[in-house]
């Protein structure tokens, strides 16, 4: 098996942009492992059962999550067993350069060190997690403004720079039956999926990707991600045309196709199942849910 270069993903956020947030109810995580330049803050609730991967650790997550991550730091989430009941992810992204001018002021001291612990991977206690929950869905939900919300991401870093049962992630594994060709073979076919999506794939096609039988790979994905493969694959192609909705103009119909699906009617009922709303619903319901200070 061959391995696939690990997805290098480009974000929203932009040189001009301070940081960025985005606020998301979770039917899934279709998201390959990947990595980015930038630092990411993630919050997620009521995923338990979820596994949380990243670089070397593998983990499965309770209800609530708070991950720091390092720009270059590879990470995703896989399905498992979460049920997906009023799930919620809100994502704040930035760059490092963003404190470059103060990093190593007396004032940033333990948030300089929490970056450094950020290397691979910084996860919260749920103490912290508690405490800081109500700033993370404030900012989330605010109405944009610049410096109002810029000095509220600032308080938000100070206030996790200060939880010293913060802890860093190394080489690990909770997860039971959770073994490194398993890891390797999620890793593949999830990236593979990502860069096909668009194009017919077939069970055939990823079973021979990592040398398995069909009935296998069915077994495989049903046990770490919860789903069977078109349901996967959908997952895929609903959660790229949901960021073509937010991000884009581009019409349903075209943003139906470079999704994958082969027709409107179907396009318009997997979206539908999948998020509770028909893609015209969606993009009028969240266009408005991600902003850039």
């Amino acid at each position: 098996m061959n391995r696939i270069d690990v997805l290098q993903e480009v974000i929203s956020l932009s040189p001009e942009d301070c940081f960025f947030v985005m606020k998301r109810h979770k039917e899934g995580f279709p998201y390959p492992p990947h990595i980015h330049p930038e630092f990411e803050l993630n919050y997620l609730e009521n995923a338990t059962g979820s596994i949380r991967i990243v670089d070397d650790s593998v983990e499965e997550i309770s209800d609530l999550d708070l991950l720091l991550v390092a720009g270059g730091t590879k990470h995703a989430y896989s399905n498992h067993k979460c049920k997906f009941e009023e799930t919620i992810e809100i994502t704040i992204q930035f760059h490092r350069s963003l404190f470059d001018s103060v990093i190593n002021k007396r004032h940033f001291k333990t948030i300089r060190s929490m970056f450094e612990n950020a290397a691979h991977g910084l996860v919260f206690s749920r103490q912290m997690i508690e405490r800081i929950r109500p700033e993370l869905k404030m900012l989330s939900n605010d109405v944009p403004d610049s410096f109002r919300n810029f000095l509220r991401l600032i308080e938000i870093l100070k206030i996790l720079s200060l939880d010293a049962a913060a802890r860093p992630l190394k080489t690990s594994n909770n997860v039971s039956d959770f073994r490194d060709r398993d890891s390797d073979r999620l890793e593949t076919i999830m990236l593979y999926l990502h860069e096909n999506y668009q194009r017919p794939v077939s069970l055939t096609d990823v079973a021979s990707l990592i040398n398995t039988s069909e009935s296998s790979l069915t077994r495989f994905l049903k046990k770490w991600t919860g789903k069977t493969f078109i349901d996967y694959l959908n997952d895929i192609r609903v959660s790229e045309a949901a960021s073509h909705l937010i991000e884009t103009s581009d019409t349903i119909s075209e943003i139906c196709y470079k999704s994958g699906f082969n027709n409107l009617s179907n396009f318009n009922r997997v979206f539908r199942k999948k998020k509770g709303l028909t893609p015209s619903e969606y993009r009028e319901r969240y266009a408005r849910s991600r902003f850039r200070i």
